[in-house]
């Protein structure tokens, strides 16, 4: 087959809640009476299994017309090496994005929605048709390109996490995290269920819910609607994150003053673990995307030193 370019294209694809199940239960039909037991709707997966594989088999075939293509599962993201002259696409829903972005070095991705009517896809603004168009477009650098800033958390032993939303900061269970938080020339001990640091892609989404939870009860208790007036969305290209403490408890040895604010690359987040096992930081809603945060552990959290960049 005669290609276009001998660009490189790296199409992202994911599995579906089908595969999944049947990875857990070994055969379609056992996982067919595994959800009708429970009342649910089996033709839904079924549906969006469908759907999803023949918009990959569609998308491949344009593709490969138009460059040289490689097909990659998001489990193998964190151990794939891009090259720098890559054009990544996405196929599937924002989180996929989100996750393919902190592992990339600034190489343009173009996000896909295999399903409008099931996705409302934010980070998604194209749909598999239209790639015939747009990739020849990226090609030749005649596609805008919308800068996403990252957040970026460093241990005091070298390892480094990137995040494109959020990251968590805490125990990994149901026990409070102990910690020494630092922002500027303010420190403080802290006992609370962990920290929440969101950059501006981030900020419609967990930090979000934590202001708005934040602003009813501050008006519960005040009497006071502060609902309508706190909104902290920040361009997905702001160069600087926003940290939130959740449930800050106040005791003789804990405190509860410093707990949110703003983390610019001169005035970084610092945080010292207190906690003998159980500590972690993870990344934009994947538990299994962490560094350990234990005892004596030092993380030094500001915006990265890459951006992303989509393809708008």
């Amino acid at each position: 087959m005669e290609r276009l370019t001998e660009n490189k294209i790296i199409l992202i694809v994911r599995k579906t809640r089908l595969d999944e199940l049947i990875s857990r239960f070994n055969t379609e039909a056992q996982a067919r009476f595994y959800i009708e037991h429970l009342g649910a709707d089996f033709l839904d997966y079924k549906r969006e299994d469908e759907h999803y594989k023949a918009s990959v088999r569609e998308a491949q075939q344009m593709l490969s017309r138009l460059g040289r293509l490689q097909t990659v599962d998001r489990s193998y993201i964190p151990n794939f090496i891009f090259g720098a002259a890559d054009t990544v696409v996405v196929l599937g829903q924002d989180g996929l994005v989100a996750n393919t972005l902190k592992y990339l070095n600034e190489q343009p991705v173009v996000g896909v929605n295999p399903d409008p009517a099931r996705w409302e896809g934010i980070l998604l603004p194209f749909v598999v048709r239209d790639l015939p168009k747009v990739i020849p477009e990226v090609f030749s650098g005649r596609r805008s390109l919308s800068q996403v800033t990252m957040a970026r958390a460093e241990l005091n032993n070298g390892q480094v996490l990137h995040a494109v939303n959020d990251f968590f900061i805490g125990a990994k269970s149901h026990i409070s995290a102990r910690y020494t938080i630092r922002a500027g020339t303010r420190q403080e001990q802290h006992s609370s269920s962990g920290i929440i640091v969101s950059t501006g892609m981030g900020s419609t989404g967990w930090f979000k819910s934590l202001m708005a939870g934040a602003a009813a009860i501050a008006s519960a208790v005040s009497g006071v609607d502060v609902t309508t007036r706190i909104s902290k969305e920040i361009p997905w290209d702001a160069d600087y994150l926003y940290f939130t403490v959740r449930e800050p408890f106040s005791s003789k040895i804990s405190q509860i003053s410093l707990v949110f604010g703003k983390i610019t690359r001169d005035q970084p987040l610092t945080l010292v673990s207190q906690m003998p096992e159980s500590g972690v930081i993870f990344s934009d809603g994947i538990e299994s995307d962490f560094l350990e945060f234990n005892s004596g552990a030092q993380a030094a959290i500001a915006p990265a030193e890459k951006n992303g960049r989509l393809v708008v």
